[in-house]
């Protein structure tokens, strides 16, 4: 039995990125600190590392809330403070009054200076104020590239972790039935589209599973999987609760918009 049997098959090169990253803190015996993951990511290494007693590992985004967090992956002697994971955070100076900056835009403008998604954290959005987190070994480059997003000029100010806008994880819970765990038929019978519709929103890039762009509508969906579909927000596979009388899947989901 390998430890490849319980993931899907694309997430092989993660897998081992995390083991050499636990292999790595036990033989330096000294911490690691990895870029910001993305919430599957996370679960990832909480599985791989999250039982065991000689090598552990604590996430933070910057704030309680965050999506995206850094993991910090130690040795049982240390002792781990928020400080460790060396994260900024910024909020974007612009003239509020006559331009709207929207998140796609943000995002746009930080991956064009070149860095990994990694380096990046969550961008927040709360009325007209946007924040964002950054590692810190990359703040001072930034701080010199941006000079825009869309069609602002903006400025960067640094600012304490707990001035941090606070934003609530909103799901809304609910049960649906699928024919079967497909894609295409669990985003039809959780946003109430038609087979049709979801076949051509996977075709057109316009879905991620896990914040990985898949285009095949037969791909099978999983217990906690997070499904985005550009236009309709997203869903949680909470719990797959097995089938009906009919043959047809019960799923609990959480949707997001």
């Amino acid at each position: 039995m390998t430890i490849y049997q319980h993931y899907r098959p694309e997430e092989k090169e993660f897998i081992d990125q995390v083991l050499n990253w636990k292999h790595t803190v036990e033989a330096d015996y000294a911490p690691k600190l990895t870029d910001f993951l993305d919430p599957r990511e996370q679960e990832i290494v909480n599985n791989i590392i999250g039982s065991n007693h000689e090598v552990k590992v604590n996430l933070f985004g910057g704030t309680s809330f965050a999506e995206r967090k850094r993991a910090l992956i130690f040795p049982e002697y240390f002792q781990c403070e928020e400080q460790d994971f060396n994260i900024s955070l910024y909020e974007v100076i612009y003239p509020k009054k006559f331009i709207t900056i929207e998140h796609p835009q943000v995002l746009g403008s930080l991956m064009s200076t070149g860095l990994k998604r990694g380096k990046f954290g969550d961008i927040l959005f709360q009325d007209e104020r946007i924040q964002f987190f950054v590692t810190q070994e990359i703040e001072e480059y930034l701080s010199i590239q941006i000079e825009s997003i869309g069609r602002a000029t903006v400025s960067l100010k640094k600012l304490p972790l707990i001035n941090a806008i606070q934003l609530t994880d909103s799901w809304v819970e609910l049960s649906v039935i699928s024919s079967s765990l497909r894609l295409d038929t669990v985003i039809s019978a959780v946003f109430n589209i038609s087979r049709q519709k979801s076949q051509s929103l996977i075709q057109h890039g316009l879905v991620k599973v896990n914040w990985t762009s898949i285009e095949n509508s037969a791909f099978e969906c999983r217990e906690s999987d997070i499904i985005s579909v550009r236009g309709f927000g997203r869903t949680k596979l909470i719990g797959i609760e097995g089938k009906t009388k009919k043959d047809k899947w019960k799923i609990t989901a959480g949707k997001q918009k």
